[in-house]
């Protein structure tokens, strides 16, 4: 079974890391106990913390193996065996060991060892726990030259050795002073690298192994019948995945887990028919893993616990969450985590003919836990106009009697959204809608946000539980957003030469669309005669300027992302030939905005965006004459849903035209919008204002300003919606951008 690791900043990590269930692994070296050390109960049987039938899973515990009387688990109480009928928990030492770990058996065998920093067992103490009173089982593999590889039974291992140079598989059985071994055969002979994370199952276990020639080793899987020796049935893979990649069997099939395409997938397949199939789990590292007669069974901390029918892909959530899932005996699971209707604790799955595994709870957790958040439910990354603008936080508390507050922390601008979440009207998940805000009500920006979650009881005993976690926040790319935040940013230059940015927020609230906040970006900027938001220059993402001066020479100004530019960059001299600039669409379909500019003599000339913001425009080249009819010219995108950026063009008798983009730098034979638009002074293609994947247009003019929703068709082009912005300065800014 894969490690299923509980995140939590209460409680250490190697907790999961040790427990090496799926390649035998810990985090470094140690000396193999003595055998009465290693399975000492150093402070007497744990006390059961609750009278009723079922025993206990210590708080704070996942289950790392488990047999017919009992199960092993490891958490905050250390590495503990429960038995089923009520018995005294006993606590397995494991030796003084600065790395020590274990491996699941899928029976009542309890295995310690020593793992060096090779990763691999080199020695190992075996214990039966049907019988307490038995001797102690050690095996020194160090002296074969092997090491662990699976625990076959109370007194033998598989383990893989090397014999004059080549690595064999081996049964190795400690039954006397000095153990035997017995080689297994039919397996390729150049295999090597042998490791499980399957059990065994009447009489056999699965193991993988690496094969192939030296420059292109692939991977193989083979069926161990034990009494025999022998290899028999084998199966190819793409590679090894040692130490990586979890296997498990059933008399129906084998499974193992692999990446493809940044994903974790179960490749299955039938024993019978060798028909293979794959199950895609998700994009997690870490899940666990089991294999139920023809029912795949996995789960994580952060997805629920699933069982997928290999034979018809019907699919049944079997647990909310898991935190461990081991094989118990030929055909049947243990499961820790938490289910809808058993709450947390430990499950057991079994078989059943044409259904999903069945669930019994078979050990409760200790009541007087402590608050604890035990899972997490936070996205690693979201897309917030691909989730509608919203995404569901959630924290699953050991305990309801609660409440949490929660703190998201912009990593970069410091900026914080703070909210308290109370206790759901059922379970314990604590969980809250955020809708991509700040404290103060402005849209967040985009990027890495740090997620503070503190859990505190009602009646303010106990210790706070804190969860640190992080989510990367992003949105579609607005060519004129300048906070990073997905929404439009408006720029205004008043008579004094002041430069102000309105942030309008991606949605229309009560049918308007209204300025969220209003920032002073700086003086002096008079010196210019246009001022032209132009899109991602710079290729970030990140809208930017170009600002004409007087004398004819053109300026860049680098959008930063937070609402500020860098210092200015010059592109060139020249520019006083043009009466024009309009930029901040993409003209020719290649992802980058473009410039568009007309000269005294009326001729229209495109300039190539190249992404480089030290030179952003590649050599200009003429579309074509006769553009001097008009006194405005807006490159707006792809406002008609045609091959690209399109232009929208005023004549001088206010008749507003519109140019479908070709695609190429070019423009289709105009079309009529409408006319009364000379009441504007200025016209803006402002990206997309109202959030539904089409950029806008916004006028601004003494009789007031208006957005026009871009309809994505040539007839009927814009639809006009109301705003509050710049509402009662029409006749404030000399340049809108």
């Amino acid at each position: 079974m894969g490690v299923s690791l509980q995140f939590r900043t209460t409680r250490p990590r190697l907790a999961a890391a040790v427990t090496a269930v799926l390649t035998v692994t810990a985090l470094g070296a140690g000396t193999l106990a003595t055998a009465p050390a290693a399975f000492a109960a150093t402070s007497g049987p744990v006390e059961a913390a609750q009278a009723e039938a079922l025993p206990v899973l210590p708080a704070g515990s996942s289950v790392t193996s488990g047999g017919s009387t009992g199960f092993l688990s490891y958490g905050d109480s250390g590495l503990i065996w429960t038995p089923f009928d009520g018995g005294p928990a006993t606590p397995v030492d494991l030796g003084g060991y600065e790395y020590p770990g274990w491996m699941p058996t899928g029976s009542d065998v309890v295995a310690v060892g020593s793992i060096p920093g090779s990763g691999r067992m080199t020695a190992v103490t075996l214990r039966d726990m049907r019988d307490q009173a038995a001797p102690l089982v050690e095996i020194d593999l160090a002296a074969l030259d092997a090491h662990l590889v699976a625990v076959l039974g109370p007194k033998t291992v598989l383990a893989e050795t090397t014999k004059d140079g080549v690595p064999e598989l081996h049964v190795v059985t400690q039954d006397g002073a000095a153990p035997t071994t017995r080689k297994i055969t039919d397996l390729p002979a150049d295999a090597d690298r042998f490791y499980t994370s399957a059990t065994v199952q009447s009489g056999r276990i699965l193991v993988g192994y690496e094969t192939g020639p030296v420059e292109a080793r692939t991977g193989g899987r083979a069926v161990i019948d034990i009494a025999t020796g022998r290899a028999i049935e084998t199966y190819a893979s793409a590679e090894s995945g040692y130490m990586s990649q979890s296997l498990a069997f059933s008399r129906s099939h084998v499974a193992w887990t692999e990446w493809q395409n940044g994903s974790r997938v179960v490749t299955s397949v039938e024993r019978s028919t060798g028909v293979r199939k794959t199950t895609v789990m998700g994009p997690d590292d870490e899940y666990s893993l089991a294999l139920i007669g023809d029912w795949l069974v996995y789960g994580n901390d952060w997805r629920p616990g699933r069982a997928v029918s290999l034979t018809d892909g019907r699919t049944v959530d079997l647990a909310d969450s898991v935190t461990g899932l081991v094989m118990q005996g030929s055909s049947s699971a243990l499961l820790s985590g938490r289910t809808a209707e058993g709450g947390a604790g430990l499950f057991r799955l079994d078989p059943r003919t044409d259904d999903a595994p069945a669930v019994t709870k078979v050990a409760e957790v200790d009541p007087s836990e402590p608050l604890d958040i035990q899972q997490v439910h936070v996205p690693y990354s979201v897309n917030l106009d691909s989730a509608g603008g919203k995404v569901t936080l959630g924290w699953d508390l050991s305990r309801r009697d609660a409440y949490l507050d929660v703190t998201l922390h912009h990593t970069v601008t410091e900026e914080t959204f703070h909210t308290r979440v109370q206790a759901p009207e059922a379970g314990n998940r604590f969980s809250f809608v955020w809708d991509g805000t700040l404290d103060d009500g402005t849209d967040a920006p985009n990027g890495r946000y740090a997620i503070e979650a503190e859990a505190s009881l009602l009646d303010g005993t106990g210790e706070p539980a804190y969860q640190g976690w992080e989510m990367y926040v992003s949105r579609t790319a607005n060519p004129h957003d300048f906070t990073y935040n997905g929404s439009t940013d408006l720029l205004a230059r008043d008579a004094g030469g002041v430069l102000w940015r309105d942030d309008l927020r991606d949605r229309p609230v009560d049918g308007q669309v209204k300025s969220a906040k209003r920032t002073r970006i700086g003086g002096g900027w008079n010196t210019y005669k246009q001022i032209e938001a132009v899109g991602d220059i710079g290729g970030n993402e990140i809208g930017d300027l170009v600002a004409l001066d007087g004398s004819g020479v053109l300026w860049s100004y680098a959008g930063e992302g937070y609402g500020t530019f860098g210092t200015r960059v010059k592109v060139g001299g020249g520019w006083g030939v043009y009466n024009k600039l309009t930029g901040g669409s993409d003209l020719d379909g290649d992802g980058r905005s473009d410039l568009l500019a007309t000269d005294g003599s009326g001729v229209l000339w495109f300039y190539k965006g190249t992404g480089d913001l030290a030179k952003p425009f590649a050599t200009r080249v003429r579309v074509g004459g006769g553009w001097g009819v008009y006194n405005q010219l807006v490159a707006v995108g792809n406002i008609a849903g045609t091959a690209a950026g399109d232009l929208v063009a005023r004549d001088t008798s206010g008749v507003l035209w519109l140019y479908q983009g070709t695609g190429k730098g070019t423009f289709l034979a105009r079309t009529k919008i409408g006319g009364g638009w000379g009441a504007f002074s200025q016209l803006v293609g402002a990206g997309d204002v109202d959030n539904d994947g089409r950029p806008d247009l916004i006028a601004y003019g003494t009789g007031g300003t208006y957005v026009y929703h871009a309809n994505g068709t040539v007839s009927g082009t814009f639809t006009r919606l109301n705003t509050t912005l710049y509402a009662g300065e029409g006749g404030k800014f000399t340049s809108v951008a």
